[in-house]
């Protein structure tokens, strides 16, 4: 199995985790938590913000000493928007599950913003359509650049079934502004009907990073250079969450140049 590819844990609890030191990287972190009504997961976030995205259910959230309340609306990643929590650096925080919920905890290094945890509501969140023909996908901007955090950018894409996403290829591994940004990136996979499956390649211009795995429902994948496309097959439609985060709180992709084309086409 490719090194880039996590299977989460089928269970409950703590079922993915990814860190810096894992990964083999310097910003990005990912922890999925699935929970039964009545558990609780909590941590600080020491010297790192985090972006608590409810992927599917309701908790009732505490963030930096303050009581949010109750949170989360939906009960599967493909119908509608997420709630999501920003929590800044060096503050606590607590979701204790009111159904079943599946919690993605989303995280990168904190810059002394001094920003204030807050609720991030669907009603807040802009939805743009990308693509065209089998290269559609609707995508959600969950902490997009435009929105206050040190370091994070989080959003989430649905791909419908039989098309192309992350397409045409593309990277964000050169730190050379203002061409390009360098940026580390997880997407996290679900898939509608879960039995179903895709197809993900991360891989460089060199080929000295080229890999090519089958994504099922829950799997994590790494991208830490190159360009990272992926497909979903006919009947079933692909949900992603993606974080990413660098040393440039910006996105500026490079396509990958023998595919430009299919930007104009």
């Amino acid at each position: 199995m490719s090194r880039l590819i996590i299977k989460a844990d089928k269970g409950h609890g703590r079922v993915a985790h990814v860190t810096p030191e894992t990964a083999g990287w310097t910003y990005v972190g990912f922890d999925l938590h699935r929970l039964k009504p009545g558990e609780t997961v909590s941590a600080s976030t020491e010297g790192r913000e985090v972006c608590l995205v409810f992927v599917t259910g309701k908790g009732k959230v505490t963030a930096a000493g303050e009581d949010l309340g109750l949170l989360g609306e939906r009960m599967s990643p493909f119908e509608g928007k997420p709630w999501s929590v920003y929590v800044p650096e060096n503050s606590d925080w607590s979701v204790t599950a009111d159904t079943d919920l599946e919690l993605a905890v989303c995280s990168a290094p904190g810059l002394g913003g001094g920003l204030p945890a807050r609720v991030i509501a669907p009603d807040s969140l802009g939805q743009e359509v990308r693509g065209k023909g089998s290269n559609v996908r609707h995508v959600t901007n969950i902490l997009p650049e435009n929105e206050p955090a040190d370091s994070l950018l989080v959003v989430e894409v649905i791909t419908p079934a039989g098309n192309t996403s992350s397409y045409p290829p593309h990277k964000h591994d050169q730190d050379n502004l203002p061409a390009e940004s360098y940026l580390e990136e997880t997407y996290y996979h679900r898939l509608n009907p879960p039995q179903g499956f895709g197809f993900q390649r991360v891989y460089t211009d060199d080929r000295s990073l080229d890999e090519a795995m089958a994504i099922e429902d829950g799997d994590v994948v790494l991208v830490p250079k190159g360009y990272h496309p992926c497909a979903t097959c006919h009947g079933y439609d692909l949900y992603y969450l993606n974080v990413m985060a660098g040393p440039k709180r910006t996105w500026k992709f490079h396509n990958a140049a023998e595919h430009e084309w299919l930007m104009k086409a």
